[in-house]
């Protein structure tokens, strides 16, 4: 058996490597393009102009890393994102994937003090086994070692990229519903979680909020809850109906947030960001959210759904990121696969010092 001080200068954090902040400078932003009528019902042409309003934001300021499933997909995505205007910035990848959610189950991105990056592969068990057809994606990152050229950490514990939020300053929030589910890691408790995040993120603390929103098949990620936006500054999902079924769980998040201190001992800024209110049928309820909203070079992706508070989350985040351009992705179509923005990018942080952020 090995030490414990023998396994410490094997994992990320005793290398020392860390999970950069999100608006910290990227190299890239992976994507997989959409194909599954299972996941998007009649809705998959809808989906695919979603993500060419991103490419489209995005490969001005950082390139696009793009997996496609096979020469038909990547003709019919090259030619949708000509046709937008969009030549340059973009690199396709013949790589077929079960479904688009790269942010559960791509690497997780790290970076050293010198500079260098290198990718933690956790397992991806499909959101606690919920679906089978999509458990083959757990063999991506080992496939993306190769295309990205850095070192790869494999991990023997099961871990999606949406269900953590780290300020780059030492500090990652979560959920309970999420990381002490049973459907994850059963073997491990909260004392094995939190040492699990500290050894493979670089992290100090871990703040725990209680649940995530009604529809969310990821079991409450944080991504659709709560984000910092600075080390000391985070942007809190709050409903302002009381008759909402969301209401009560979100106030008690804040609540926690309220409570919480940073790295330096003193409370958060916390500003509230509303909800889009009930998107979805007659048959439920689907995780809306413009919490789901994606940090890049220059510019913030806001999923909106044509909802009155649209306008009240793009001026916050306006607020929040002053030197970024906000750019509102109408999202009703793709939230009908659970997820928006944040759930289907993964940030390669840039190589090299830090520079602006």
């Amino acid at each position: 058996m090995k030490s414990q001080s023998t396994k410490a200068a094997t994992t990320p954090r005793g290398l020392g490597y860390a999970m950069p902040a999100e608006w910290t400078p990227h190299e890239a932003t992976w994507l997989a393009w959409p194909h599954d009528p299972v996941t998007w019902p009649e809705r998959v042409p809808q989906v695919e102009r979603a993500y060419v309003q991103m490419i489209r934001a995005l490969a001005p300021h950082e390139r696009v890393e793009l997996l496609v499933k096979d020469e038909t997909t990547k003709a019919r995505a090259r030619d949708l994102l000509r046709a937008a205007g969009v030549k340059d910035g973009v690199r396709f990848h013949d790589l077929p994937t079960a479904d688009s959610w790269i942010r559960d189950y791509g690497p997780t991105f790290v970076k050293d003090a010198k500079g260098d990056v290198a990718m933690v592969d956790w397992r991806f068990n499909a959101w606690g086994n919920k679906y089978d057809s999509l458990l083959r994606d757990d063999g991506i990152p080992p496939k993306l070692e190769g295309l990205v050229g850095c070192r790869r950490f494999e991990v023997d514990a099961v871990m999606e990229g949406g269900s953590i939020e780290v300020d780059g300053a030492g500090t990652v929030l979560t959920t309970e519903q999420c990381l002490l589910n049973a459907n994850r890691n059963p073997d491990l408790g909260r004392p094995e979680v939190e040492r699990l995040l500290h050894d493979h993120l670089g992290v100090d603390r871990v703040l725990w909020l209680k649940e995530g929103i009604v529809g969310d098949d990821t079991d409450g990620h944080i991504d659709d809850l709560a984000r910092f936006v600075d080390a000391s500054t985070i942007v809190a999902a709050v409903e302002d109906d009381p008759g909402d079924e969301n209401y009560d769980v979100l106030q008690d998040n804040l609540k926690r947030l309220r409570s919480f201190r940073n790295a330096s001992g003193r409370p958060y800024h916390v500003v509230e960001l509303p909800m889009p209110g009930r998107v979805g049928d007659e048959e439920g309820r689907l995780p809306a959210s413009y919490a789901n909203f994606y940090i890049a070079n220059g510019v913030v992706l806001l999923p909106i759904f044509g909802h009155e508070n649209d306008a009240r989350a793009e001026k916050v985040l306006k607020g929040l990121f002053p030197r970024r351009t906000i750019v509102p992705i109408r999202c009703e179509d793709l939230v009908w696969g659970m997820g928006t923005i944040h759930c289907v990018t993964q940030q390669q942080p840039a190589t090299g010092a830090q520079g602006p952020t």
